[in-house]
């Protein structure tokens, strides 16, 4: 039975008894608290803890899931797996354990030829928590389990929670007995390789609020309903049903490992370590599609270093393998597409954004690869040097965090060398670095405030009404104030305050979009706003300073927006979706966007593309945007659902999370998006869209800014009087001023390559001085000398090979040349044959030398570069390395 039949019977099990199906969010949790979906209740938390009143008393989904704390363990073991997808049912209150014991005993035991999963009842155990008598007694008493085969565990086992503070409970689980050759008899408690769980009935019954470990958490009381959350791994369900030992011989896994194999002319099942490289690349594979599905970039931080980290493990991987300088990513890529379209159809119609990110990460790491080696290949030396054995633990977090090494990479050719790391040193810096993400994230989301303080407001004040499309000014009431992140009763003069009210004109963060400014007044108060953010849907949150008097929850206020920051907010926004779709249009449906900041008068779009646009499509993009605003197009914002949005042709932000109901903003005939900001009445109003430029702002994405309306008019007044003046000057007309231009500026290259060349002989001349005025160290030539400040790096290389080349075969000469050519210093060491035959490195000796400028360096043995940050130990620099050659030699 195929993974997807297998989603289908579960659903269509639940929806025939009264359960909602509900499509799979997104792998990015609206949950402030949490990186990633990591659980597959994730998306209905508000409805248990009683934040949002459900719109359905039962459910049923296929959640897409990532725990990213077993990506080490990924290949290592036959179980562990970043992404999986977990089948669920779930009460808000409607039935407990009453109804989800049977309901899951029937869907596992029914016979495949009726719909079910067709196990064998005396295959089945049970386990439930070590003081549920209750659950214990449905199982035996109403489902008929023999009670040998229901255990009962702790809270290590039977009972769950998210790790972070929300709901929790007991829970009630069901195993599989493999037989007797996949271990010893005894039940779960006895083996769980042999007993292997297929289903956890979580009973979620206690709000939890300090959650220290697995099994140290608060109870902060019991939840407003009793509830129901249960699941069941697809995956590991697949595996049962397909017949397969393990999760990554299933038929959505075992394509792409096949696939990998098959690139890399390697056999599974053949060699241990090939295994473990071949699991690693499809289950990351897997992983990485989906983050870039769901609008994931790669980067160094949060969910974006995630992903990156998956992809360069499993381009990694297919080195290991022997993949060596090949490019496999595109054709898994394109495999893994095709295994988890069919559940996922938004895959299919993402395609190329997808391989257009993973491509270019790939392309981006094979060039980290060689480069950190480099550094790696010093540090050792270093160390050896030394006579240390231990590789430093920021040494491994530099190779990490400055080259995007993994950990485990540097770990593996430490051991080639005979190095330790310091993991403890390593995990601890990057565990600093997580925390100050999250806590710089939090802070965004939630202005520091306990996350559990804006649920409780939320769920006593209701969804706050957003006005902002119709209205710039509001009456509204305060239902919330928040200082230092707690709530108060009041805030007076001069205090930095949150607000929240019933209903507002303010449009928060989000979309792109900045928030909107302005004034909340009351009789006796004033607040300025400056800042307006959503930490949850349905929560809008104003943060300003008291100007005058004392503001307090319950008073009746207006709230007013400023509204000419407003329209040039809205202009920008209008015009991006304007400047994407021209895109588009120039460079295909591959050019999607990947995020964009609509400011004041200013705005810059971020899209997925292999390499930089041309000038000339820059061009054609701006002049196709500006007709459509001479043509001064009807804006129109209207509410469908999302099934008809896709089939207008709507267009979605990639990876841009939505519900069943959409806002689409459409310019006339031009241009279709979902979108909920704010927009103009016509496209005539943004008067101008002036493009500035593009760049890379990262593997597979491009970013332009242009100005519109205002700004870009006096921006080009600006240009205009720029280029009167050149003409003035050059004293020609200014359509000639191009040619005059270049004519300058290739006069005074062909000087400056004249001036290059003059001081090149001249630095070059003294190299016969150099090499006649040698010390002898030990039997050998050496040569420290420091050149004119000024000098070029490739000059001071020149004269390093050209002093060495002075001395005969025989004579072994060691030369080291240090310089400034610009404000950083640089070192170049060179040793000839007969000197690498008495032990000299270059590689070696320019890392001592390096290491004294406060820099690094590195390569070949007989010739190396290196630089730093201090000028001013060049003289120290040299002599460390006079003292390292010493050392050698003797």
């Amino acid at each position: 039975m195929e993974s997807a039949e297998i989603a289908r019977r579960f659903l269509r099990f639940f929806e025939e008894r009264g359960h909602t199906v509900v499509p799979s969010a997104s792998l990015v949790a609206e949950d402030p608290t949490l990186l990633l979906v990591n659980a597959g209740m994730v998306p209905f938390k508000p409805y248990f803890l009683g934040q949002k009143k459900p719109p359905y008393p039962r459910a049923a989904s296929v959640q897409k899931v990532m725990r990213t704390l077993d990506i080490d363990e990924v290949g290592k073991t036959t179980r562990h797996a970043s992404f999986f997808q977990m089948l669920g049912n779930f009460s808000f209150g409607d039935y407990f354990k009453d109804k989800a014991i049977p309901y899951a005993w029937e869907l596992l035991t029914t016979p495949e030829a009726q719909g079910g999963f067709g196990f064998s009842e005396d295959r089945l155990w049970v386990t439930v928590f070590h003081d549920d008598d209750e659950a214990r007694d449905i199982w035996h008493k109403q489902v008929g389990v023999p009670l040998e085969r229901i255990q009962r565990r702790g809270l290590a086992d039977n009972y769950w929670h998210m790790g972070v503070p929300g709901p929790g409970g007991p829970c009630s689980e069901i195993y599989y007995d493999r037989g007797p050759e996949y271990g010893k008899e005894g039940g779960p408690v006895a083996d769980e390789n042999r007993y292997l769980e297929v289903w956890n009935n979580v009973f979620m019954q206690f709000q939890l609020s300090a959650v220290r470990t697995k099994i140290d958490f608060d109870i902060a009381g019991e939840l407003p309903a009793k509830s129901v959350d249960t699941g069941m791994g697809l995956e590991r369900m697949a595996a049962i049903l397909q017949g397969v030992d393990n999760i990554y011989e299933i038929d959505t896994t075992y394509k792409i490992l096949d696939r990998a194999a098959e690139l890399t002319r390697s056999r599974y099942g053949r060699d241990h370590r090939a295994d473990v490289s071949l699991r690693v690349v499809a289950d990351h594979m897997r992983a990485g599609v989906m983050l870039v599905g769901d609008g994931v970039l790669p980067s160094n931080e949060g969910r974006g270093y995630v992903l990156r980290r998956m992809l360069r493990r499993a381009i990694r991987n297919l080195r290991l393998l022997g993949a060596g300088e090949e490019r496999y990513m595109h054709e898994l890529t394109a495999t893994t597409l095709a295994v988890m379209g069919e559940q996922y159809p938004d895959l299919k119609s993402d395609a190329a954004n997808i391989h257009t990110v993973i491509d270019a990460e790939e392309t981006s790491f094979l060039g980290t690869l060689r480069t950190g080696t480099a550094i790696f290949d010093a540090a050792v030396e270093e160390n050896k040097r030394k006579g240390v054995t231990v590789l430093a633990g920021g040494q491994a977090f530099q190779l990490h965090d400055t080259y995007g090494f993994p950990i485990d990479l540097t770990l593996e050719m430490a051991s080639e060398q005979g190095l330790q790391v310091d993991e403890d040193g390593f995990r601890r810096l990057m565990n600093e670095q997580r925390q100050r993400a999250k806590a710089d994230s939090a802070a965004k989301k939630t202005g520091n405030a306990d996350v559990s303080v804006l649920g409780e407001m939320l769920d006593r004040a209701g969804r706050v009404d957003f006005l902002g499309y119709d209205h710039t000014v509001a009456e509204a009431r305060v239902i919330g104030l928040l200082v230092d992140g707690a709530s108060v009763p009041a805030a007076g003069a001069g205090t930095t305050v949150e607000v929240v009210l019933d209903r507002t004109p303010f449009y928060a963060e989000g979309g792109g979009q900045l928030a909107d400014q302005g004034l909340i007044r009351s009789d006796a108060s004033r607040v300025e706003i400056t800042d307006v953010q959503s930490p949850f849907a349905g929560l809008i949150v104003h943060r300003g300073k008291v100007g005058d008097g004392e503001i307090r929850v319950g008073d009746p206020v207006q709230a007013e927006i400023d509204i000419e920051r407003r329209r040039a907010i809205s202009r920008s926004h209008t015009a991006t979706h304007l400047v994407h779709r021209g895109f588009r249009n120039a460079l295909g449906e591959t050019a999607a966007q990947a995020g964009s900041e609509n400011s004041p008068g200013r705005f810059r779009f971020d899209f997925t593309a292999a390499g930089a646009v041309p000038a000339s499509v820059l061009r054609d993009v701006e002049d196709e945007v500006n007709a459509i605003l001479i043509n001064d197009l009807k804006v129109h914002a209207y509410h469908t659902s999302l099934n008809e949005a896709r089939s207008m042709g709507a267009l979605a932000l990639f990876g841009e999370k939505y519900g069943d109901e959409v806002r689409i903003v459409e310019v006339g005939d031009y241009s279709r998006e979902l979108c909920g900001g704010t927009h103009v009445a016509s496209s005539g109003q943004l008067g101008l869209v002036k493009v500035l430029g593009e760049s890379s702002i990262g593997a597979g994405v491009r970013r332009v800014e242009a100005l519109v309306g205002v700004d870009a008019f006096r921006f080009l007044a600006r240009e205009s009087v720029l280029v009167a003046q050149l003409a003035e000057q050059l004293k020609t007309r200014r359509e000639e001023l191009p040619e005059r231009v270049e004519g300058i500026v290739s006069r005074l290259r062909t000087a400056e390559r004249e001036l290059e060349r003059l001081r090149s002989a001249q630095v070059l001349a003294v190299a016969g001085e150099l090499a006649a005025g040698a010390r002898d160290i030990g039997g050998v030539s050496v040569v420290t000398h420091r050149a004119p400040d000024g000098t070029s790096a490739d000059d001071l290389r020149k004269l390093a090979l050209d002093v060495r080349g002075r001395f005969p075969g025989d004579r072994a000469a060691m030369i080291v040349i240090a310089g400034v050519p610009a404000d950083r210093p640089v070192v170049v060491a060179a040793v000839n044959d007969a000197g690498r035959v008495r032990g000299l490195k270059a590689g070696r000796l320019v890392g001592v030398a390096a290491k004294a400028l406060g820099g690094g360096g590195g390569g070949k043995d007989d010739v190396a570069q290196g630089g730093g940050t201090r000028p001013e130990s060049i003289g120290d620099a040299l002599t460390s390395v006079t003292q390292a050659i010493q050392e050698t030699l003797t």
